[in-house]
């Protein structure tokens, strides 16, 4: 086992430490207590709100738990000086960033998978359709956790845990609403309005496209090209978040 691997799979183990493995579970109990729920509220539309609420709850806990992962990676290292016996060894400290985020994404494939078959367990139990877009749905999670997973290692190799969290949940947000403040913008009679959402636009990474929840609550089909696209497009942000935090953690003095 190389040292790039030996890195990614300890910092695997530090996230099972973490007991991030409740939030399986925790996502088990409010699945299965909600459909209960969903039966008495809906009939004709139960199969959409059980996979709206479903791919939803996913999206949100995970969401947050990448937040609270990452933005403390960084940190947790520095204050517990691991740091130093990490650099001080024949690794370079890029190797080591782009290690721990490797360690993180292997965590959140991990907790994707598991939740994905909670969620389709659930659908069988209550006899609803079971479509492929459904699991595309859980692939794009995926990649939006990527590009959240790189935000918040960048904000941490420059600040503390609070900043990083507080920036990278602003992120999540914005990069959610950044079409809706674009279309919003284009509307506007004010020309720095419309410059400003424009910008917002191109520089914030728009998560939606990597969200393809709509369209499984309504069991429409997501192409091969439409999803590669959304799948590059993460890539390609995550790319630059991690360019970035290298650039400035290869200069940070841990003094």
């Amino acid at each position: 086992m190389n040292a790039f691997t030996a890195m990614a799979w300890n910092g695997f183990r530090e996230a099972r430490r973490n007991k991030v493995t409740v939030v399986v579970g925790a996502f088990a109990s409010v699945v299965l207590l909600s459909s209960t729920l969903v039966t008495d509220v809906t009939v004709n539309t139960f199969d959409r709100v059980l996979t709206d609420f479903g791919l939803g709850t996913m999206s949100l806990i995970l969401a947050f738990l990448t937040i609270f992962l990452s933005s403390g990676l960084l940190s947790r290292e520095i204050e517990r000086r691991t740091i130093f016996l990490m650099v001080s060894k024949p690794v370079s400290r890029t190797q080591f960033l782009v290690a721990r985020l490797a360690g993180n994404m292997l965590t959140l494939a991990v907790l994707v998978a598991a939740m994905t078959l909670i969620f389709l367990s659930q659908l069988l139990m209550f006899g609803a359709a079971i479509t492929s877009t459904q699991l595309v749905a859980a692939a794009g999670l995926w990649f939006e956790l990527l590009v959240l997973s790189s935000a918040g290692i960048l904000f941490s190799s420059f600040s503390g845990p609070a900043v990083s969290a507080i920036c990278t949940t602003g992120l999540y947000f914005a990069g959610h609403l950044a079409g809706d403040m674009y279309e919003i913008a284009k509307y506007s009679e004010n020309p720095l309005v419309q410059t400003l959402g424009r910008v917002l636009y191109y520089v914030l990474p728009n998560l939606e496209r990597m969200n393809f929840r709509p369209r499984a609550t309504y069991a429409l089909t997501v192409d091969a090209g439409t999803f590669l696209s959304a799948a590059a497009y993460g890539v390609a942000w995550a790319a630059i978040f991690t360019a970035i935090a290298v650039f400035i953690f290869e200069r940070r003095d841990f003094r």
